[in-house]
């Protein structure tokens, strides 16, 4: 296993970090104790959670994933050191967290108790936002007016990020977490965080996990340039596409039991014309490579300049050996002008 440092922290994490938002919904606690024990047999040191988990989120899965994690840790608490464990407090929208209140001090003081008792454990290795206040150009908003930040109070959202600044060092200083960072944020918040935190001597943040794949790359290079030159780890999630890059949901197809047969929030956005076409092409350069179209997906991803580790997710252990093993799969230059090829006539399909 290869291991990347977290940014500007002391912790290395493994290029591959092993992502939970399934456990509770589409998987329960024995196949998550399967998971993270052959996750960790392979090298693994990183699972990615959240409050809101399990997804597609809901008042009756909130919580549920941290818990099944923290039953995990509640019977190998002598495995807790060597797992860096990263969870993230839900920004507004959903009514059943807070009353789909906005991240604030209060709130986070209260997500992180509640994050700790449900994982069984006294301290958070990283500690996430997982969506800002503000509206982000994510879940397929990222296209011109798709999202309107000229309208935002631009004072007014500082002042909430300085406040949120505060709150976030005062845990770290109180030991409850030992590293904070964003998720679903852009080049603004990312320097915007780093500016205050420099001028009230506040903890900047280490990393930023946004959704990335060959179906998605809006954050190459300006994003990804930007983490790698102040230091801050990038972290991939949605590799391949929701599912979609594993080929399949071609045709129209929907496998019983698959995440795309589930209610989803913003709806199966990912499933354009566009993206079908892609996703096609990519599904025959991976035969053509003797690899299964998610190992290409991913060993992509894993060679993408200024990636840390990436976020992969299962719903069974076919699914996990398969993913774990695409990191020990090099695209040779000809496999990769191949990818670039396809890239070039679908740079943005969603």
């Amino acid at each position: 296993m290869q291991f990347s440092r977290l940014g500007s922290s002391q912790i290395d994490v493994s290029r591959i970090c092993l992502g939970s938002m399934t456990w509770g919904l589409q998987n329960n606690q024995h196949d998550a104790d399967e998971q993270i024990n052959y996750a960790l047999s392979q090298g693994i040191n990183f699972i990615d959670t959240a409050e809101m988990y399990a997804v597609p989120p809901s008042a009756e899965t909130y919580g549920k994933t941290e818990t099944i994690i923290g039953n995990w840790l509640a019977r190998h608490k002598e495995k807790r050191e060597q797992v860096v464990i990263a969870t993230k407090i839900a920004g507004p929208g959903l009514s059943w967290v807070r009353n789909g209140g906005p991240i604030t001090p209060d709130a986070i003081y209260k997500a992180i108790d509640d994050s700790l008792a449900r994982l069984n454990t006294d301290y958070i290795d990283l500690y996430q936002l997982h969506w800002p206040n503000r509206q982000s150009p994510h879940f397929a908003q990222h296209k011109p007016n798709g999202h309107n930040f000229v309208d935002v109070d631009t004072q007014a959202e500082i002042a909430s990020m300085e406040a949120i600044l505060e709150a976030l060092t005062k845990s770290i200083k109180a030991g409850k977490i030992r590293h904070w960072g964003l998720s679903d944020d852009t080049t603004w918040g990312i320097n915007t965080y780093l500016r205050l935190a420099e001028q009230h001597n506040l903890v900047k943040p280490v990393s930023i996990q946004n959704e990335f794949s060959l179906l998605h790359a809006k954050d190459w290079p300006y994003l990804i340039e930007n983490c790698w030159h102040e230091d801050i780890a990038y972290l991939p999630w949605s590799p391949l596409a929701a599912g979609m890059l594993t080929g399949k949901y071609l045709n129209g197809a929907r496998p019983e039991g698959s995440r795309w047969t589930l209610v989803q929030r913003q709806g199966l956005f990912r499933d354009t014309e566009q993206a079908g076409f892609a996703t096609a092409e990519y599904v025959a350069l991976a035969k053509k490579l003797n690899m299964t179209p998610a190992q290409l997906a991913l060993a992509w991803c894993d060679q993408v300049k200024g990636v840390t580790s990436t976020i992969i997710g299962a719903t069974d252990m076919s699914q996990l050996k398969e993913n774990i093993a695409a990191f020990d799969m090099s695209l040779s230059e000809e496999a990769l002008n191949d990818v670039a090829d396809i890239f070039s006539r679908y740079p943005a399909p969603f």
